[in-house]
């Protein structure tokens, strides 16, 4: 099967983060902001995308095509500060059409945030939140930054893919 990768980032993490999948599985990657590719032209998709304000940055992309990828095989990798787990589940299942939901296999990798290059308005906002935030290390984390990028984090995206590639069409 030939599939694609489509992601939408805004720091740069997202777009790092799809580069290096693209490189180990062969799949052309390209960004929803800048690239005119229709996904109707695969057979399965990656969809990568920062997760910002407790929201997919890709849901309006995903919104206006999902008449094109709703029967496809997805695999959604996220990139944030936040990990795994039932928090970041609810924001995308907030956020994204629960049959995409349902469906898509999604894969949580960490992000990086470095505060001297945000935007002033996301500066702003991740100090008060990190003033607010009962968790302790993750309030720190909101106001000083992180790095938890890892090429090696994508494995479980590679694997899934290489299944995708595998299956007949």
């Amino acid at each position: 099967m030939d599939g694609a990768i489509f992601f939408a980032t805004k720091y740069g993490s997202t777009a790092q983060y799809a580069e290096w999948i693209s490189a180990a599985t062969g799949l052309p990657a390209f960004d929803v902001k800048t690239s005119k590719v229709d996904p109707l032209g695969y057979d399965f998709l990656v969809l990568g995308s920062a997760v910002i304000y407790f929201k997919p940055i890709i849901h309006q992309w995903v919104k206006r095509h999902l008449a094109g990828i709703e029967k496809k095989p997805v695999v959604l990798f996220t990139v944030s500060g936040a990990p795994a787990g039932p928090k970041l589940d609810r924001w995308i299942a907030k956020n994204l059409p629960q049959p995409l939901v349902m469906r898509m296999q999604h894969i949580a990798l960490r992000g990086r945030q470095i505060p001297g290059e945000l935007a002033l308005f996301d500066r702003v906002m991740l100090s008060i939140a990190g003033l607010m935030n009962p968790d302790r290390t993750a309030a720190r984390e909101e106001m000083l930054g992180f790095d938890y990028m890892d090429k090696n984090s994508i494995g479980p995206v590679v694997e899934r893919v290489g299944l995708l590639q595998s299956a007949k069409p």
